[in-house]
Parts: structure tokens; sequence; C-alpha cells
């Protein structure tokens, strides 16, 4: 039984065995993003949310433990990648190194080809039961607004809230600390990647999504993101009145 509809990522430069397998995965009711190269499982993994990646070691520009080291090493906040993504190498290398390699590295599991479909589905499961227990912890919440953290979403009184990639970011980086400042310069480079001194003078995007941040966020009148003037941001979740003026400017 597929969990959810996960969606799994299957990192495999073998076409048949990947289209093989694809096949039993999506009769078994996952969805599944197929990838036959490290360029291509870094593209799916930028653009997708994976709830696990099956991994080949042998890849023709690469090899599985760049996969691993592009989620483990991935900012847990400014990332699209899910750094705690569950991985699973499937490797026709069985020696004991082998297995120690890739485990010390960061996969959760290691199977040998050949295998029993039966058994890799069974792994498989196991490694999204333990997903889902872990996914439940890394909800946030601020007063009436909840974030979820790996889903990269958002509600308001139990109402979703529609964010942009970045919106969402900034978001989450002010909610992983309610009430305390963020500066800018903090904010730019946890978010957008920008860590040249005097960035924040020269540049409006913070400004620019923080405040439609605000507006989304806005409820009856209310605001959870404050301005902190000449300093940074904050969230707050003693919602504060919001000034008429700077809602409509917003």
């Amino acid at each position: 039984m597929a969990f959810n509809k996960a969606t799994i990522l299957l990192v495999d430069p073998d076409g048949a065995g990947r289209r093989a397998l694809a096949d039993n995965l999506i009769s078994d009711g996952y969805d599944v993003l197929l990838a036959a190269s490290f360029a291509a499982s870094r593209r799916a993994l930028n653009s997708h949310f994976v709830d696990l990646a099956i991994v080949s070691p042998d890849l023709p520009d690469g090899d599985g433990l760049g996969v691993i080291s592009l989620v483990r090493q991935a900012d847990r906040l400014a990332s699209r990648i899910d750094a705690d993504i569950p991985l699973l190498v499937v490797s026709g290398r069985s020696t004991e190194l082998e297995r120690v390699r890739y485990l010390e590295q960061g996969c959760d599991d290691f199977i040998a080809r050949p295998y029993a479909y039966t058994e890799l589905r069974a792994r498989v499961n196991a490694l999204l039961r333990r997903r889902q227990r872990g996914v439940a912890t890394v909800r946030l919440r601020v007063g009436p607004l909840e974030v979820d953290a790996l889903g990269r979403r958002a509600w308001l009184d139990r109402r979703p809230v529609h964010l942009s990639s970045k919106e969402f970011s900034l978001l989450r980086t002010l909610a992983s600390d309610p009430g305390r400042v963020f500066s800018r310069e903090e904010l730019l480079e946890v978010v957008w990647g920008w860590s040249e001194p005097g960035a924040s003078a020269r540049t409006r995007t913070l400004d620019t999504h923080a405040s439609r941040l605000r507006r989304k966020l806005a409820a009856d009148g209310v605001n959870f993101v404050i301005n902190v003037w000449g300093v940074g941001y904050r969230l707050t979740d003693a919602v504060e009145p919001m000034m008429a003026a700077e809602l409509r400017a917003s």
C-alpha cells in the first residue's frame, strides 16, 4: 500500500531497469519521478517535493554519493530540497565496504541487486513510515498561524495561505524563532543566499517579499510580520494592529 500517494524519485541510468521498477511502483500507487543522471536528479529535487529517493551508485556524471551529499547538505531553511528525504541505495556491488560507505554518508538503507521487488517495496514502506512519524514534529505554530516546514505549506486559522517559494522560505525562517528580530543581512543570506557585505542597502527584494507576506497573512486587520526599522523583521504571535496605510501600500 502506498503512503498518501507518496512521490518517489528513481535515480538510475539503466533505462530498462528504471522503467520496470517505475512500473511496479506506479502499479502500487506511488507517484514516480525518473532521473538518469546526477544533473537530472538535482533538477527533480529542486522542482518537486519528493518523499523518498531510490538511488543507483553508478551515474554517467557522478555517483550515488553525489546525490546523497546534495540532499543531506541542503539548507534546511532556504533550499527547496528536503535534507531529510529517506534515501535507499540499490547497488550491484554488495560488499560490506560498499554498504558501510553509503550508510556513513547518509543513506538510510541499502539493497543489493538482484533483489525481489516485494523486499524493496517493504523497505520503501518502512522508510516512509519512519518519515511520517518525523514529519509530524516539523510543524511550527505561531498563534493561529501554522507552518509545515517540510511540506512547504502554511495555514492561518486553519485556512491555507498560498505563498511563493521565497515568501514561504521567509516565513519559515521567521517562524523558526518567533519574536526574534532577524537582521536584513541574515534574511538575505538564509533565504536568497546573498552574503555580500552591504547587500541589504542595494536591494528592495527583502522588503518587497516581506510586504507581500504581511499582506497574505493579514486577517481582520492584524499584523504578523513586524518591520523593526533599521534592523530587520520578526514574526509575532502577539498579533499587532496593522495601519490601514501600510496594508494598502503592501
